[in-house]
């Protein structure tokens, strides 16, 4: 049957769609565009199914914040490329999934997908970004940090994101804060949240370390409790050199601001997912025998 320019164009502004995919959605429902709609997000289902074990390691952080609520809201949503993670479709849907997030307060991201927005759900929305730009997206973490206090954001390109939750100072001291945790990612805030396991680990290692060094028992004992306090000082945010000023440290910062970091969440692209490692030559040899087996 003749599909018309007019009812591809309208399709496409529908759903969002390529051209072709509009056409041929058309041609398989007779031209009936609402059918066609349907038709594109059953592809879309498909082709997202066909998509989900491929691993999603690139994408983008985002931020956003209600401070008259005292709500703020950091998102991770991955793509399988960095091309697709800079796409203005792929950066709209991170925006949009934030202030969802925002809005509506799901209690995990199982719950944001189901959530609905302009009449459809947020895994309507990421089945047709899936067709739009032909790569596994996946929604895979977001936190959100109540709190009257100042809460410092920060985002490092679209790679890195970071919210710290200050009791006193300042808004500026809680934006220095953040960019704190976004440049030396700290893994706790002071020596009182480091697991007992974690302290007991590092002495033990430490202690193997320094076994053969020819001093007298109660100087070896010193120089571990030495690297010790070096070690935490270097994974808590309290105890890290301050980047802004190398004779200070964090500690030191918030005492003389009369304030206290009762928490913080980094988020960084990627992190603890595994990714598959191409070998391209092995691939093109793999290509080139196939071939010559036909």
């Amino acid at each position: 049957m003749n599909i018309t320019a007019e009812s591809v164009k309208q399709l496409r502004e529908r759903t969002g769609a390529g051209m072709m995919e509009c056409k041929k959605a058309l041609v398989e429902t007779k031209g009936d565009i609402d059918a066609a709609a349907e038709w594109l997000r059953k592809a879309g289902a498909a082709k997202a199914d066909k998509k989900s074990s491929r691993v999603a390691a690139e994408g983008r952080i985002a931020i956003r914040s209600d401070e008259k609520a005292g709500r703020h809201v950091v998102l991770e949503v991955n793509s399988e490329t960095d091309f697709v993670a800079k796409d203005d479709n792929f950066r709209a849907f991170v925006e949009r999934l934030a202030e969802v997030i925002l809005a509506q307060r799901p209690a995990n991201v199982e719950a944001l997908m189901r959530s609905s927005v302009a009449g459809k759900t947020v895994e309507d929305l990421r089945l047709e970004l899936v067709t739009k730009v032909g790569e596994n997206i996946s929604v895979r973490r977001f936190d959100v940090v109540e709190s009257r206090g100042n809460v410092g954001a920060y985002v490092h390109g679209t790679r890195i994101g970071v919210l710290v939750d200050v009791d006193g100072g300042s808004p500026e001291l809680a934006r220095d804060l953040a960019m704190q945790v976004a440049s030396l990612a700290p893994r706790y805030v002071s020596n009182d949240d480091v697991p007992k396991d974690v302290v007991a680990k590092e002495r033990e290692i430490i202690a193997a370390q320094t076994a053969e060094e020819k001093k007298p028992p109660e100087i070896v004992a010193k120089m571990v409790e030495g690297k010790l306090r070096k070690f935490l000082d270097e994974i808590t945010l309290t105890g890290q050199v301050f980047v802004k000023d190398d004779k200070k440290r964090v500690r030191d910062l918030l005492a003389q601001n009369k304030a206290k970091v009762k928490g913080f969440r980094r988020y960084e692209v990627g992190e603890g997912i595994e990714k598959k490692s191409a070998d391209f030559a092995k691939e093109v040899e793999a290509i080139a025998q196939g071939s010559q087996s036909r």
